[in-house]
């Protein structure tokens, strides 16, 4: 990306997010239930220090032991809005470290690119957020209201992290917020939203060879997957390609017979689960949806007495979409144009992030940040280094914008 903008201030801010990121990336904080160490307090309490030594309030918040949210506020002491930033301290599995070139925990930067888990997704984007509203500090810009840091745990699990956030009052009276995630610092209006399901069917166990004698939930669970992929195909029909987000999905995830003990060849098992991972678009009501697929159910009931299943709702997230003519999107806008010279690119976010409970609780989002979006979760996760000093400039001009109500 082409940047306009290249002064001390740029140059400055380049070197204390690289640093700052490097610093994150070092610190695992892979959730790993039952392991010492194994999830996001020592990266919290760096960021926390860290922002108490830049002179932030700062405020460390346990959602749940040992997993504790960052809060640090910027207060103007003016009269104004509201700005939100937020960037999740966990990071997926590094998975088969064999089969990483570089240390996944090394930060290592190669030819232009820091490489290892949460430089992408998302630890580049919170040094990003953070480099940025230090920069305001340094330079002591103007503005008005307040800015909120708001760097959770959990978002790669159930986002216990932004819904502890929210339910400890800290969202109230926001105005806008930019979710800080790998959008190759595309304007993100949209995301897509989510159901996770959970299929329990039952059967009668029995020897395989005597089949007559059991319910094989297995067939069960194959006849409820064919119908599955009949509604999602109906709902694509029915919908077309969303501009943003592309098509809406019903996606069969785990799928486990036994459910429990061990698996034998030639035994019937009584009890088969699945998991839905459904992916929706604005245009889908989770209501209707959820009404289509218990009909489903209702008329394989039908068909078969022995037909017995539990559904259970894990996790429902909306879709999200802002205008274009929101405040904090055309602030964003404004910035990304301002900073590279670009025209920016709108666009949507495959899957739901932190920003999905902010909009519920009624605040418009935008999502943007440094890194290649097909990126995360993949073995030698990068970030290219010149996009981390972009995006710092890109979050400094829009939340001056955004605060200030300045126009291009």
């Amino acid at each position: 990306m082409n940047t306009k903008v290249e002064n001390i201030t740029y140059l400055r801010d380049k070197e204390a997010v690289i640093n700052l990121t490097r610093e994150l990336v070092r610190i695992p904080s892979v959730y790993r239930e039952n392991t010492l160490d194994g999830n996001e307090t020592k990266v919290a309490l760096y960021v926390a220090q860290y922002l108490k030594n830049l002179g932030i309030e700062t405020h460390v918040e346990e959602v749940v032991p040992g997993r504790p949210n960052v809060i640090g506020i910027i207060d103007s002491g003016k009269p104004g809005k509201t700005l939100l930033f937020e960037g999740h301290t966990d990071v997926v599995t590094e998975g088969n470290r064999d089969a990483w070139e570089y240390d996944p925990f090394g930060a290592e930067i190669v030819d232009g690119r820091m490489y290892g888990r949460g430089t992408n997704d998302t630890k580049g984007n919170l040094a990003c957020m953070i480099t940025a509203m230090n920069s305001l500090l340094l330079d002591k810009e103007e503005f008005k209201g307040k800015i909120i840091l708001c760097i959770p745990c959990d978002e790669e699990g159930m986002m216990l992290g932004i819904k502890h956030f929210i339910k400890q009052g800290w969202a109230d009276g926001v105005d806008g917020a930019i979710i800080c995630e790998p959008e190759e610092n595309n304007v993100c209006i949209a995301q897509r939203g989510a159901m996770r399901i959970l299929v329990d069917i039952y059967g009668k166990m029995a020897h395989g060879a005597i089949s007559w004698s059991g319910i094989n939930p297995n067939w069960r669970m194959a006849r409820l997957i064919v119908e599955l992929e009949k509604l999602e195909k109906e709902e694509q029909a029915r919908l077309g390609e969303d501009p943003y987000l592309k098509w809406p999905s019903i996606t069969p995830t785990i799928l486990r017979s036994p459910v429990k003990g061990d698996a034998q060849i030639n035994v019937i098992p009584d009890h088969c689960m699945m998991t839905l991972d459904i992916r929706t678009v604005p245009d889908q009501d989770h209501d209707e949806l959820l009404n289509k697929i218990n009909k489903i159910i209702t008329r394989l009931k039908e068909a078969d007495p022995d037909f017995k299943v539990d559904l259970t709702i894990l996790d429902n997230r909306p879709s999200t979409l802002t205008g274009k003519d929101d405040p904090v999107v055309k602030a964003v806008y404004d910035a990304v144009h301002s900073i590279t010279g670009e025209d920016p690119i709108y666009n949507g976010v495959p899957g739901a992030t932190d920003g999905t409970f902010l909009h519920m609780h009624g605040i418009p989002i935008v999502t943007i940040g440094a890194g290649d979006r097909e990126i995360p979760h993949q073995v030698n996760e990068y970030v290219d280094i010149e996009e981390l000093a972009v995006t710092t400039a890109i979050f400094r001009e829009a939340a001056l914008r955004f605060l200030n109500n300045e126009e291009e």
